[in-house]
Protein backbone atom coordinates (compact mmCIF):
# COMPACT_ATOMS: atom_id res chain seq x y z
CA UNK A 1 0.00 0.00 0.00
CA UNK A 2 1.08 3.26 -0.84
CA UNK A 3 3.20 5.73 1.91
CA UNK A 4 0.89 8.67 3.37
CA UNK A 5 2.97 11.05 2.18
CA UNK A 6 2.75 9.43 -1.48
CA UNK A 7 -1.07 9.68 -1.26
CA UNK A 8 -1.40 13.04 -0.05
CA UNK A 9 0.54 13.74 -2.83
CA UNK A 10 -1.67 12.60 -5.15
CA UNK A 11 -4.63 14.36 -3.66
CA UNK A 12 -2.96 17.77 -4.00
CA UNK A 13 -1.98 16.93 -7.91
CA UNK A 14 -5.50 15.95 -8.60
CA UNK A 15 -6.89 18.86 -6.54
CA UNK A 16 -4.85 21.21 -8.43
CA UNK A 17 -5.45 19.67 -11.60
CA UNK A 18 -9.08 19.57 -11.08
CA UNK A 19 -9.32 23.67 -10.09
CA UNK A 20 -7.64 24.41 -13.74
CA UNK A 21 -9.75 22.28 -15.36
CA UNK A 22 -13.20 23.77 -13.36
CA UNK A 23 -11.54 26.94 -14.60
CA UNK A 24 -11.37 26.09 -18.07
CA UNK A 25 -14.95 24.71 -18.20
CA UNK A 26 -16.32 27.97 -16.89
CA UNK A 27 -13.65 29.79 -19.64
CA UNK A 28 -15.67 27.46 -22.04
CA UNK A 29 -18.75 27.88 -21.24
CA UNK A 30 -18.33 31.51 -21.58
CA UNK A 31 -17.53 31.43 -24.89
CA UNK A 32 -19.74 29.33 -25.50
CA UNK A 33 -22.83 31.60 -24.74
CA UNK A 34 -21.39 34.14 -27.22
CA UNK A 35 -20.72 31.50 -29.98
CA UNK A 36 -24.17 30.45 -29.21
CA UNK A 37 -25.59 33.47 -29.47
CA UNK A 38 -23.98 34.64 -32.67
CA UNK A 39 -25.12 31.72 -34.07
CA UNK A 40 -28.56 31.93 -33.23
CA UNK A 41 -28.77 35.64 -34.29
CA UNK A 42 -27.03 34.62 -37.70
CA UNK A 43 -29.28 30.99 -38.75
CA UNK A 44 -32.83 32.89 -39.80
CA UNK A 45 -31.20 35.10 -41.88
CA UNK A 46 -29.08 32.58 -43.80
CA UNK A 47 -32.09 30.65 -43.95
CA UNK A 48 -34.35 34.03 -45.05
CA UNK A 49 -31.66 34.75 -47.69
CA UNK A 50 -31.94 30.89 -49.08
CA UNK A 51 -35.88 31.36 -49.43
CA UNK A 52 -36.02 34.18 -51.42
CA UNK A 53 -33.19 32.89 -53.79
CA UNK A 54 -35.64 29.84 -53.68
CA UNK A 55 -38.54 31.73 -54.07
CA UNK A 56 -36.71 33.80 -57.14
CA UNK A 57 -35.72 30.19 -58.68
CA UNK A 58 -40.14 29.63 -58.44
CA UNK A 59 -40.53 32.80 -60.30
CA UNK A 60 -37.80 32.53 -63.07
CA UNK A 61 -36.54 29.32 -63.44
CA UNK A 62 -34.53 29.48 -66.48
CA UNK A 63 -32.34 31.95 -64.93
CA UNK A 64 -29.51 30.99 -63.47
CA UNK A 65 -25.66 31.64 -62.13
CA UNK A 66 -22.08 30.21 -63.27
CA UNK A 67 -22.10 29.24 -59.32
CA UNK A 68 -24.92 26.91 -60.14
CA UNK A 69 -22.98 25.11 -62.59
CA UNK A 70 -22.59 21.78 -62.66
CA UNK A 71 -19.38 20.23 -64.64
CA UNK A 72 -16.67 17.32 -64.64
CA UNK A 73 -14.93 17.13 -61.21
CA UNK A 74 -11.13 17.32 -62.37
CA UNK A 75 -10.18 19.72 -59.65
CA UNK A 76 -11.56 19.77 -55.77
CA UNK A 77 -11.28 22.17 -52.76
CA UNK A 78 -11.84 21.10 -49.42
CA UNK A 79 -12.32 23.52 -46.63
CA UNK A 80 -12.06 22.38 -43.08
CA UNK A 81 -12.61 23.58 -39.85
CA UNK A 82 -10.99 22.61 -36.49
CA UNK A 83 -9.57 24.18 -33.77
CA UNK A 84 -6.51 25.78 -33.12
CA UNK A 85 -6.14 24.37 -29.40
CA UNK A 86 -6.30 20.53 -28.18
CA UNK A 87 -8.48 20.19 -25.24
CA UNK A 88 -12.10 19.51 -26.76
CA UNK A 89 -12.21 15.84 -26.45
CA UNK A 90 -13.29 14.10 -30.13
CA UNK A 91 -14.07 17.37 -31.57
CA UNK A 92 -10.64 17.59 -34.09
CA UNK A 93 -10.17 13.81 -34.04
CA UNK A 94 -13.86 13.07 -35.36
CA UNK A 95 -12.65 15.68 -38.24
CA UNK A 96 -9.22 14.66 -39.21
CA UNK A 97 -10.34 11.21 -39.45
CA UNK A 98 -13.16 12.32 -41.82
CA UNK A 99 -11.17 14.67 -43.75
CA UNK A 100 -8.51 11.45 -44.50
CA UNK A 101 -11.41 9.58 -45.70
CA UNK A 102 -12.65 12.43 -47.66
CA UNK A 103 -8.69 12.33 -49.53
CA UNK A 104 -8.89 9.06 -49.99
CA UNK A 105 -12.03 9.44 -51.95
CA UNK A 106 -10.29 12.19 -54.29
CA UNK A 107 -6.83 10.35 -54.35
CA UNK A 108 -7.76 9.61 -58.31
CA UNK A 109 -7.38 13.46 -59.09
CA UNK A 110 -3.93 13.65 -58.54
CA UNK A 111 -2.52 15.29 -55.44
CA UNK A 112 -1.80 18.27 -57.55
CA UNK A 113 -5.38 18.97 -58.16
CA UNK A 114 -6.74 18.73 -54.31
CA UNK A 115 -6.67 21.62 -52.57
CA UNK A 116 -6.98 21.94 -49.08
CA UNK A 117 -8.06 25.23 -47.04
CA UNK A 118 -7.63 24.44 -43.17
CA UNK A 119 -9.34 26.67 -40.94
CA UNK A 120 -8.02 25.65 -37.83
CA UNK A 121 -4.02 24.44 -36.80
CA UNK A 122 -4.97 20.69 -35.64
CA UNK A 123 -5.97 20.43 -39.34
CA UNK A 124 -3.53 21.93 -40.92
CA UNK A 125 -0.67 19.96 -39.16
CA UNK A 126 -3.07 16.49 -39.61
CA UNK A 127 -2.80 17.44 -43.20
CA UNK A 128 0.66 18.13 -44.01
CA UNK A 129 1.46 14.62 -42.27
CA UNK A 130 -0.95 13.12 -44.71
CA UNK A 131 1.63 14.86 -47.90
CA UNK A 132 -0.98 17.39 -48.62
CA UNK A 133 -0.13 21.07 -49.36
CA UNK A 134 -2.43 23.57 -47.34
CA UNK A 135 -3.80 26.37 -49.30
CA UNK A 136 -3.60 30.26 -47.11
CA UNK A 137 -3.26 30.66 -43.87
CA UNK A 138 -7.15 30.71 -41.96
CA UNK A 139 -5.87 29.53 -38.65
CA UNK A 140 -7.11 32.95 -37.09
CA UNK A 141 -10.45 32.56 -38.43
CA UNK A 142 -10.81 29.63 -35.81
CA UNK A 143 -10.42 31.37 -33.02
CA UNK A 144 -11.34 35.05 -34.03
CA UNK A 145 -14.72 34.45 -36.06
CA UNK A 146 -14.67 37.76 -38.67
CA UNK A 147 -17.38 38.25 -41.16
CA UNK A 148 -14.76 39.83 -43.28
CA UNK A 149 -12.19 37.43 -43.19
CA UNK A 150 -14.25 34.48 -43.92
CA UNK A 151 -16.12 36.37 -47.05
CA UNK A 152 -12.06 36.34 -48.46
CA UNK A 153 -12.20 33.08 -48.07
CA UNK A 154 -15.36 32.35 -50.07
CA UNK A 155 -14.59 34.93 -52.76
CA UNK A 156 -10.89 33.36 -53.06
CA UNK A 157 -13.22 30.02 -53.71
CA UNK A 158 -15.81 31.57 -55.91
CA UNK A 159 -13.33 33.05 -58.37
CA UNK A 160 -11.18 29.83 -58.67
CA UNK A 161 -14.44 27.76 -59.64
CA UNK A 162 -15.59 31.05 -61.63
CA UNK A 163 -12.30 30.47 -63.60
CA UNK A 164 -12.30 26.56 -63.58
CA UNK A 165 -9.51 26.06 -61.62
CA UNK A 166 -11.53 24.21 -59.44
CA UNK A 167 -14.77 22.16 -60.02
CA UNK A 168 -16.06 21.44 -56.94
CA UNK A 169 -15.56 22.83 -53.34
CA UNK A 170 -16.78 21.01 -50.16
CA UNK A 171 -17.22 21.98 -46.27
CA UNK A 172 -16.02 19.75 -43.34
CA UNK A 173 -17.52 21.13 -40.25
CA UNK A 174 -19.26 20.63 -37.05
CA UNK A 175 -22.57 21.40 -36.63
CA UNK A 176 -23.43 22.66 -33.07
CA UNK A 177 -27.45 21.33 -32.11
CA UNK A 178 -26.29 21.97 -28.48
CA UNK A 179 -23.74 21.79 -25.92
CA UNK A 180 -23.91 17.78 -25.63
CA UNK A 181 -24.04 17.10 -29.45
CA UNK A 182 -21.89 17.94 -32.34
CA UNK A 183 -22.64 17.28 -35.49
CA UNK A 184 -19.94 16.68 -38.10
CA UNK A 185 -21.37 17.58 -41.36
CA UNK A 186 -19.92 17.40 -45.16
CA UNK A 187 -21.76 19.73 -47.40
CA UNK A 188 -21.14 20.47 -50.48
CA UNK A 189 -20.46 24.82 -51.24
CA UNK A 190 -20.07 24.77 -55.28
CA UNK A 191 -22.07 24.75 -57.26
CA UNK A 192 -24.41 25.72 -55.28
CA UNK A 193 -27.07 23.43 -54.69
CA UNK A 194 -31.17 24.27 -54.68
CA UNK A 195 -33.69 21.83 -53.53
CA UNK A 196 -36.15 21.22 -57.08
CA UNK A 197 -38.86 24.09 -56.95
CA UNK A 198 -42.31 23.71 -59.26
CA UNK A 199 -43.37 26.66 -61.14
CA UNK A 200 -46.18 28.38 -58.11
CA UNK A 201 -45.45 30.44 -55.24
CA UNK A 202 -47.26 31.84 -52.04
CA UNK A 203 -49.72 34.81 -52.54
CA UNK A 204 -47.29 37.29 -51.32
CA UNK A 205 -45.40 36.50 -54.64
CA UNK A 206 -48.53 37.44 -56.46
CA UNK A 207 -47.22 40.87 -57.57
CA UNK A 208 -43.49 39.63 -57.83
CA UNK A 209 -41.94 42.46 -59.41
CA UNK A 210 -38.14 42.61 -60.24
CA UNK A 211 -36.02 45.14 -60.73
CA UNK A 212 -33.54 46.21 -62.65
CA UNK A 213 -34.05 42.28 -64.04
CA UNK A 214 -33.82 38.87 -63.62
CA UNK A 215 -29.73 38.63 -64.73
CA UNK A 216 -28.53 41.32 -62.21
CA UNK A 217 -30.28 40.00 -59.48
CA UNK A 218 -28.69 36.59 -59.57
CA UNK A 219 -25.61 38.05 -59.91
CA UNK A 220 -26.39 40.06 -56.93
CA UNK A 221 -28.01 37.57 -54.89
CA UNK A 222 -25.71 34.15 -55.19
CA UNK A 223 -22.66 35.61 -53.84
CA UNK A 224 -24.34 36.79 -51.16
CA UNK A 225 -25.88 34.10 -49.88
CA UNK A 226 -22.38 32.17 -50.89
CA UNK A 227 -20.37 34.62 -48.30
CA UNK A 228 -23.21 34.40 -45.60
CA UNK A 229 -23.07 30.86 -46.12
CA UNK A 230 -19.50 30.62 -45.31
CA UNK A 231 -19.91 32.81 -41.92
CA UNK A 232 -22.11 30.97 -40.83
CA UNK A 233 -20.56 27.51 -40.93
CA UNK A 234 -17.39 29.39 -39.37
CA UNK A 235 -19.84 30.88 -36.49
CA UNK A 236 -20.91 26.94 -36.16
CA UNK A 237 -17.76 24.99 -36.58
CA UNK A 238 -16.92 28.14 -33.74
CA UNK A 239 -19.82 27.23 -31.13
CA UNK A 240 -19.50 23.79 -31.30
CA UNK A 241 -15.66 24.12 -30.30
CA UNK A 242 -16.51 25.20 -27.10
CA UNK A 243 -19.32 23.25 -26.51
CA UNK A 244 -16.81 20.06 -27.18
CA UNK A 245 -14.51 21.79 -24.68
CA UNK A 246 -16.96 23.07 -22.22
CA UNK A 247 -18.22 19.02 -22.55
CA UNK A 248 -14.59 17.50 -21.97
CA UNK A 249 -13.79 20.05 -19.25
CA UNK A 250 -16.78 19.06 -16.76
CA UNK A 251 -16.16 15.44 -17.79
CA UNK A 252 -12.23 15.87 -16.83
CA UNK A 253 -13.61 17.91 -13.32
CA UNK A 254 -16.26 14.78 -12.56
CA UNK A 255 -13.39 12.04 -13.14
CA UNK A 256 -11.27 14.27 -10.79
CA UNK A 257 -14.07 14.51 -8.39
CA UNK A 258 -14.63 10.79 -8.62
CA UNK A 259 -10.43 9.81 -8.36
CA UNK A 260 -10.34 12.34 -5.50
CA UNK A 261 -13.19 10.29 -3.56
CA UNK A 262 -11.03 7.74 -4.39
CA UNK A 263 -7.29 8.93 -3.06
CA UNK A 264 -9.43 10.55 -0.04
CA UNK A 265 -10.64 6.70 0.83
CA UNK A 266 -7.20 5.59 0.02
CA UNK A 267 -5.43 8.23 2.48
CA UNK A 268 -7.62 7.21 5.40
CA UNK A 269 -7.17 3.51 5.11
CA UNK A 270 -3.64 3.89 5.01
CA UNK A 271 -3.58 6.20 7.99
CA UNK A 272 -6.30 4.02 9.51
CA UNK A 273 -3.78 1.28 9.16
CA UNK A 274 -0.37 3.63 10.33
CA UNK A 275 -2.40 4.43 13.80
CA UNK A 276 -3.18 0.53 14.12
CA UNK A 277 0.12 -0.62 13.55
CA UNK A 278 1.64 2.34 16.06
CA UNK A 279 -1.01 1.11 18.59
CA UNK A 280 -0.06 -2.98 18.39
CA UNK A 281 3.62 -1.65 18.56
CA UNK A 282 2.97 0.18 21.69
CA UNK A 283 0.83 -2.26 23.15
CA UNK A 284 3.41 -4.95 22.10
CA UNK A 285 6.45 -3.44 24.17
CA UNK A 286 4.34 -3.19 26.71
CA UNK A 287 4.42 -7.00 27.65
CA UNK A 288 8.50 -7.15 27.06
Amino acid sequence: MASLKAVKDRIATVTSTRKITSAMKMIASSKLHKAQSRIENMLPYERRLNRILIDFLAFDSEERSIYTENRVVKSVAIVVFSSNASLVGGFNANVIRRVAVMLDEYKYLGIENIHIYPVGKKVAEAVKKLGFKIEGNFTNLAEKPSYEEASDLARILMDKFKKKKIDKVELLYHHFKNTAVQSLTQDVFLPIEFPKVERHFPEHMDDFIIEPNSREIMESLVPKVLLIKMYTVLLDSNASEHAARTMAMQLATDNANDLLQELNLQYNKTRQQAITNELLDIVGGSFK
